[in-house]
């Protein structure tokens, strides 16, 4: 019963942490589609985005540097969500 438990919360967590990459994906998608426009209305979809992946992207914002008008950051939230997922997913379904 408890190696079933934790396989669903890794299974749960592997989810989340997918879903977290498209979201981000869609973030810079609509960044390059929808560009802010200080005279309209802020657009529902692109703050809930924004509300979403800023946790995740703002602290790396500080420590990865821009390259030029390109905000790397985005990548490199999901490479370090797919190493994630790598190990801890793939290393606990091999314990159990």
């Amino acid at each position: 019963m408890g190696s079933a438990f934790v396989l669903s919360l890794v299974d749960i967590v592997n989810v989340v942490l997918t879903l977290l990459m498209y979201v981000i994906v869609a973030r810079v998608v609509l960044s390059w589609i929808i560009r802010p426009n200080p005279y309209a209305a802020p657009n529902p979809v692109v703050q809930f985005l924004n509300a979403i992946t800023d946790p995740l992207l703002r602290p790396l914002r500080r420590v990865v540097p821009r390259l030029g008008p390109l905000d790397i950051s985005p990548m490199v939230a999901i490479l370090i969500l797919v190493f994630i997922r790598m190990f801890l997913v793939r290393a606990v379904h091999a314990a159990f």
